[in-house]
């Protein structure tokens, strides 16, 4: 029995392929969009951790010394039957604020970069007329003053 051996431009055709999608790849992670998105997630990262934190150590003991000295993160009922879950209202209330505070500030950031850019868009002011535009002008200027005598 003969073994079915690889053809030489079978080889060929499938490392110019995957050396085709290796450079594809290399041409996709380069562009300056995705680039940018990867430091956005790592700063979103860093940022969720401040607003946790903001949230956390912050506000939540603030609003529980409010609401007479309720602990939101161990605010929960027990549920009676099964194994007995445990669900966590106050988790999920922190969790709820934190999003609402992360979203505020990225608004805010937003609204802040965007200002910033209206003040570059101004509207510039009308360019000086080429030497053409002023010589067809006068021109026209001229035919006019020949034309009413």
């Amino acid at each position: 029995m003969e073994k079915n051996k690889p053809n030489m431009s079978d080889i060929k055709g499938k490392l110019k392929e995957k050396a085709g999608i290796i450079s594809e790849f290399k041409q996709f992670i380069s562009r300056g969009n995705v680039l940018d998105m990867a430091v956005g997630v790592i700063v979103g990262g860093a940022f969720t951790a401040i607003v946790n934190s903001l949230v956390d150590d912050i506000l939540m003991p603030i609003i529980g010394m409010i609401l007479a000295g309720v602990n939101f993160s161990n605010l929960g009922v027990t549920i009676p039957w099964g194994n007995k879950p445990y669900i966590n209202f106050g988790g999920f209330l922190q969790a709820t604020i934190t999003f609402l505070l992360t979203a505020l500030c990225v608004f805010i950031i937003v609204k802040v970069i965007n200002s910033f850019h209206k003040k570059e868009e101004l509207p510039k002011a009308d360019p000086k007329p080429s030497n053409e535009e002023l010589l067809l002008t006068e021109i026209r200027d001229l035919l006019k003053e020949n034309s009413n005598k």
